[in-house]
């Protein structure tokens, strides 16, 4: 996973280095653009020249055509010679191969002709200047656009470095001291103050939702704790006093009916009950305690202790456990969690029907048959209705789900060949 900071650098690299590669055709095109301006103006003033010269030449007398022989001698690629009308100036950009210097290849010129009259003679004349050619300036610029890249991405870290961490340093502080905090232990957790605005705002908002948390923790567990002893001693009381009512000699079978419709509603609001808080208290992560734990040998552990009641339905049971599966968690909670499992299985199977568990490093399944699919839907919800002649008290396969949301595990569903597959996906 990247860092803020190497990300945000990474981001001005890539369009660091995008501005400068687009900048090497801009470069080329406006030092090019300078380079044949002045050498246009460098090519009128030259031809301005030679006509200055030449009608000097006139008024002295001199022979044009010696004069013109040997400016053409001394000078053959400016070409001086005597028309017959003059013509509009004109420019040319050519590329040819210098006849002095053969082994130079082909070279640039910038080319100007132009035309004059004096005394009444009409004259071309044809200047050139060598330019630089396009093929050593893209190179030179783009080398020194690429030298100029690597000091201003060194420059770029070693600021980044310098700068950024020292400027981010209250807010590392402010998470290093959120990864140390644990709500359990109602500990306050102390913000260090900054000099930036945000990062003071970031710290007051996050002591003050801390704060809101340990509260409604406390609450909650404080909650769970009382309910759990207030409902028990009263359903304990209702137990005796039917125990006691059954014991009555002047029992009659209508009033011993009565009785045992009451045991059994009392016995569903017992579980209820039970379950209830244990969804509260492991919503409040009061199951802090993680250790390794080898799922073979608990799974081994956990069948054997219902082995009564799957003896009592005649239901076979079939494994394939991989060896060697560990597991980090709470020991309660995985406990309760292969119990619902196995208890859920054994509970809505038929008698002599076959039970198949599976466990791999990835995945641990329980697959029991069933004659239709169940309503994924609430499947795993607080009293969710799974099957129309559900008999459980709906809580079963919540607390399942959320005992796999404290591990960081999934628990999912799927009904293939005529059996229900309870899937608990350990690595995500």
């Amino acid at each position: 996973m990247n860092k803020l900071l190497n990300r945000s650098l990474r981001v001005f690299i890539i369009y660091s280095a995008i501005v400068l590669l687009a900048s090497v055709p801009v470069y080329y095109l406006i030092v090019d653009f300078i380079w044949r301006h002045e050498i246009k103006e460098h090519n009128r003033i030259e031809a301005a020249a030679v006509k200055q010269n030449l009608q000097t030449l006139e008024q002295r007398g001199t022979s044009m055509e010696a004069a013109l022989t040997l400016w053409n001698q001394l000078h053959p690629a400016s070409a001086l010679t005597e028309v017959a009308e003059t013509r509009p100036d004109s420019t040319y950009n050519i590329y040819r191969k210098n006849k002095y210097l053969p082994k130079k290849g082909y070279d640039r010129y910038e080319g100007l002709v132009t035309w004059f009259s004096i005394n009444g003679k009409n004259y071309r004349f044809a200047v050139e200047t060598n330019m630089e050619e396009s093929y050593e300036t893209i190179p030179a610029l783009g080398f020194v656009t690429g030298l100029f890249f690597v000091i201003l991405i060194a420059g770029l870290i070693y600021l980044n470095k310098r700068i950024s961490v020292r400027l981010w340093q209250p807010f590392y502080d402010t998470i290093q001291r959120l990864q140390s905090f644990d709500l359990q232990q109602h500990q306050p957790v102390h913000f260090p103050t900054a000099d930036i605005e945000e990062f003071n705002t970031l710290n007051l908002s996050l002591d003050k939702l801390i704060r809101s948390n340990q509260a409604v923790y406390q609450q909650q567990k404080e909650f769970t704790q009382n309910a759990s002893h207030e409902l028990q001693t009263p359903l304990a009381i209702i137990r005796f006093k039917l125990d006691l009512l059954y014991q009555s000699p002047d029992l009659t079978l209508e009033q011993s009916a009565l009785i045992d419709q009451a045991y059994e509603a009392l016995s569903r609001v017992s579980r209820l009950n039970k379950n209830l808080l244990l969804l509260a208290k492991i919503e409040n992560s009061q199951f802090p305690d993680k250790e390794d734990i080898q799922l073979k040998p608990l799974l081994e552990e956990k069948l054997q202790e219902l082995q009564d009641f799957f003896t009592d339905k005649s239901q076979q049971v079939h494994t394939q456990i991989d060896a060697g599966i560990c597991l980090h968690t709470n020991i309660t909670l995985m406990d309760i969690l292969l119990n619902n499992l196995l208890l859920n299985a054994i509970r809505y199977s038929d008698a002599g029907s076959e039970i198949h568990i599976t466990a791999t490093p990835e995945v641990l399944i329980v697959a029991n048959p069933g004659k239709e699919a169940l309503l994924t839907e609430n499947l795993f919800q607080r009293f969710g209705t799974v099957t129309p002649d559900y008999q459980g008290t709906g809580l079963g396969l919540a607390i399942i789900r959320q005992i796999c949301l404290a591990n960081g595990w999934e628990a999912g569903y799927n009904y293939h060949n005529g059996y229900h597959h309870f899937i608990i996906s350990l690595k995500l």
